[in-house]
Order: structure tokens, then sequence, then C-alpha cells
């Protein structure tokens, strides 16, 4: 199997992720998909806990599991390490699926396709979910290990911030609230008005 040249692949700090999904919505205008649907997307918004939400999408493994699980052939791996998949060939059996050990791979909803990441390679301004996180909770990393350690220091943080935000609600400290969360709204607004500006004649077919 191919051996990534320098492998890289979009990782999500859990403790600045809000759960948003605009990293969806940016996915799929970048990849022309003719509805917004956040199935058709390559990167997965996962919501488990108020407090703790993931991104997920292909991390480009050596000697890919995806593709040595797939019985059709259907999947290969690039010399730059990305994972390409022949729809005539891909039947949706979703092996692929279960022999991701990132949750890097899902059904296209309309095609007998699978969807994988690749970096928005055919852009020069690399992984448009990463420009466009008004969180900036999403980076290009190399290191599975330091992501790990992401994940883990921000479970152990979600007691800490529930009390925290328990204690605000008791003492009725809603401006802090209120500041917190105008904040992020005027983050995301800031992002969307770039979108508009960047795919707003995709946008209007939508």
């Amino acid at each position: 199997m191919a051996k990534a040249v320098e492998r890289k692949f979009v990782a999500v700090d859990p403790a600045k992720c809000t759960g948003c999904s605009l990293c969806e919505y940016v996915c799929v205008l970048e990849k022309n998909e003719p509805l917004w649907n956040p199935l058709r997307s390559r990167v997965r918004v996962i919501r488990l806990t108020p407090a703790f939400n993931l991104a997920l999408t292909c991390r480009f493994c050596e000697n890919a599991p995806c593709v040595r699980a797939c019985p059709r052939n259907a999947l290969t791996q690039s010399e730059e390490g990305f994972i390409l998949v022949d729809e005539a060939k891909c039947d949706r059996c979703g092996w692929c699926i279960q022999a991701c050990p990132y949750g890097g791979i899902s059904l296209h909803p309309d095609k007998n396709l699978v969807l994988v990441c690749d970096l928005c390679r055919n852009n020069p301004e690399g992984p448009q979910c990463v420009q466009f996180c008004p969180e900036e909770a999403l980076e290009l990393v190399a290191n599975d290990e330091a992501v790990t350690k992401k994940w883990v220091a921000a479970m152990e943080k979600i007691p800490a911030n529930i009390e925290k935000l328990t204690n605000l609600v008791k003492r009725r400290e809603w401006a802090t609230l209120f500041d917190e969360a105008e904040d992020r709204a005027k983050r995301l607004s800031e992002k969307l008005e770039a979108i508009n500006k960047k795919w707003g004649y995709r946008l209007k077919q939508i």
C-alpha cells in the first residue's frame, strides 16, 4: 500500500468546538454537491454532550485498514496517502466504515459511493473547513497522539465547565453568558459573510 509523503490530517480541539456544523456546510459547498445536506460532507460533526463536540475526518493511515477491508477493491490509496474511491466498484457495503478506527468514512446518501476527506487537494488554499471554522477548533496536524491528548484534556474539563455554567445560572449572571454567546455569534456571522462572498453563486442554487 502507498505511504503518505507527508501525513497530515484535519483534527478538532473539542475544547473549542461548539458543534456549529459550519465545517460540514463548507465541505458540501467546496465539493459542489447539488444540495446542502450534512450527510454529503467529508467531515462529520458528532455532538456527544453540550460541552463536548467532535469533528471527524480521514486520517490517511499508512496501509489504510479501509482499503484492506473493501471486498470489491473499490478503495485505493494514492502516493500522497489519499483514499480514492472507484464509484463503479463501490456497492455501499460499509465494510470500510466498520474498518476505519477514526470514524473518517461515511456513505453518500444518494450514490454508490463513500465519502472521504482529501484535504481539499484541488484547492490551493487547503482545507476549507479549517479556514472557515469560527472557533479555530480545526487544524492540520500530523500526530495521532497529540490529538488524543487534546480529546482527553477536553473531557477532563467537562465537569469544571458544567460547574462553572451552573454557578453562573444560579447567581443569575446572565450578562456573562450573553457576552460569551454574542462573541460566538459574531464570529459565526463573520464566517458566514465570508462564505457568502466565496460561494454566493452556489448558495443561490441551494
